[in-house]
């Protein structure tokens, strides 16, 4: 399907995952909601992909889950409402040109600012045990700036704690445009963040879910799995006995109930937990009521896909991702002066 000119004149957003496998409730209030959102408002130009390749800077010496995992990921984004006639959905490997251009841009990109990116040394700190002197792991937020700039979006859908990968991204863009015009114009626009709300949301263990934590509900998971998490879930400390008195602002199924809950039943919790007239089981249970409504839904989209659907999927995706991408490509290739590709090698 040919993009319309109504779609181009859209403003475009771009924003991705890598595969590290199925995913969970984090990831769907984190980004996949507010993607679902963009792409039904109307607004924009949606692409939205999987980055398979940055699934290497930190797993190459094990890839043997990759493709597996990013099975998982597009069958989650299509579960959650992302609508292949609306959007873009694409695998990173599916189009070279962002290997193109992430090639070209390390010919301008200073070390130091590879090596200021907040997460670089947070995660040789985190990921022990793992050889994270490489250069794909250094260079990973230009790989990122390319994904970005390849298709010269006007806003990249971020929380907070991914705006200095997006900083990072326009300042390339700008060094870009100051040493490479087309026709005495600028290639690559500076996108723009668009924060995106992210509520708080717990693991079962109390901290930020996460799957290197082991502390998810997943997309997929069915209801007596639900449940069965749900009741290992921590609570309000000050909660020892059934008869003390909790506070849900202190406790991490509260914050459930405030994200997925409807308001009759968060007034229940506060008033019950509050006054001890609830225990912590039945307070866990209405959570779990609460989830589970909002994940029938987005299970039944997911068995509706079979593997040939996906394949489909996949394969429209990359065959417009690569036209949109390839666009950019002969402005960028005609800006440095190289030699133009021949049409029979595209």
């Amino acid at each position: 399907m040919a993009d319309s000119a109504a779609t181009i004149s859209r403003p475009r957003v771009l924003s991705g995952m890598r595969p590290t496998g199925k995913l969970h409730l984090g990831n769907y209030m984190g980004a996949l909601h507010n993607w679902v959102n963009l792409q039904n408002g109307g607004q924009y130009d949606c692409y939205f992909f999987i980055a398979d390749w940055h699934a290497l800077t930190t797993d190459y010496a094990d890839p043997s889950n990759v493709l597996q995992n990013t099975k998982e990921v597009i069958l989650d984004y299509l579960a959650a409402g992302l609508d292949p006639a609306q959007s873009v959905l694409f695998v990173q490997s599916h189009v070279p040109q962002h290997a193109e251009l992430h090639l070209l841009l390390s010919m301008i990109t200073s070390l130091g600012w590879l090596e200021r990116v907040p997460s670089y040394k947070e995660q040789q700190e985190n990921l022990v045990g793992k050889d994270l002197t490489t250069y794909g792991f250094l260079g990973y937020p230009l790989l990122q700036a390319a994904d970005i700039l390849i298709y010269q979006p006007k806003f990249v859908p971020v929380g907070q704690d991914q705006v200095a990968h997006v900083e990072l991204t326009r300042e390339v863009a700008r060094r870009f445009n100051q040493y490479y015009k087309l026709d005495g114009r600028d290639v690559l626009p500076e996108p723009d963040s668009l924060l995106t709300p992210s509520p708080k949301l717990p693991g079962t263990d109390g901290r930020k879910m996460s799957k290197s934590y082991g502390n998810t509900i997943l997309l997929s998971d069915p209801e007596p799995e639900v449940r069965r998490k749900l009741k290992t879930m921590v609570t309000d400390p000050a909660r020892v006995r059934r008869t003390d008195p909790g506070d849900p602002d202190k406790c991490p199924v509260g914050d459930l109930h405030k994200v997925f809950s409807p308001h009759q039943t968060i007034e229940k919790v506060y008033a019950g937990c509050r006054t001890a007239g609830i225990g912590c089981i039945e307070c866990k249970g209405w959570a779990a009521d609460s989830l589970v409504q909002i994940l029938n839904p987005i299970q039944q989209r997911r068995a509706s896909y079979s593997d040939s659907d996906v394949q489909d999927v996949l394969k429209e995706g990359a065959n417009r991702a690569r036209a949109r991408a390839e666009q950019t490509m002969v402005e960028v290739r005609a800006a440095m002066q190289l030699t133009p590709m021949p049409q029979a090698v595209r």
